[in-house]
């Protein structure tokens, strides 16, 4: 048994699933305080709960999923911002797709916010194994 989670460990695939589904949890709780408790604006609320998504993700990516590893501030720096363009495709993917979910099709907020997520995990994944954290080195894949 503790062989087959340190497997699941390894494999990037499964991390990322992992965290993409805190990230996607840290979304979703955020947009739900903000358009609940602080009656914010669904649409204002979603790009604020994107947004501290995408800082949260950066951290949980570059350290548990993808296992970055930078020499510099400078390096890091410029990580995130590739990591934050990236994430800009997909803002559009949710920021968009919430309301036309919501004001077309008359889903309710949540369910179109749910089903948004799915897209946008997806996308995100290749985004940062692609583009972003494409010089990781997986040395600890094979123990």
């Amino acid at each position: 048994m503790l062989k087959l989670i340190k497997k699941l460990y390894y494999d990037p695939r499964i991390r990322y699933l992992f965290f993409g589904g805190m990230t996607t949890l840290v979304n979703i709780i955020a947009f739900a305080i903000l358009k609940g408790p602080c009656h914010m604006d669904y649409k204002i609320g979603n790009f604020f709960s994107v947004a501290i998504s995408i800082c949260f993700a950066f951290f949980v990516n570059k350290l548990y999923v993808f296992q970055s590893k930078t020499n510099s501030f400078l390096e890091s720096f410029h990580e995130f911002c590739r990591f934050v363009l990236g994430r800009l495709v997909t803002l559009v993917i949710e920021v968009g797709g919430v309301p036309l979910c919501v004001e077309v099709l008359h889903q309710s907020k949540m369910v179109a916010k749910i089903e948004t997520q799915f897209i946008v995990v997806f996308v995100n994944y290749f985004i940062s194994k692609l583009l972003v954290f494409r010089h990781t080195n997986h040395s600890n894949k094979d123990q």
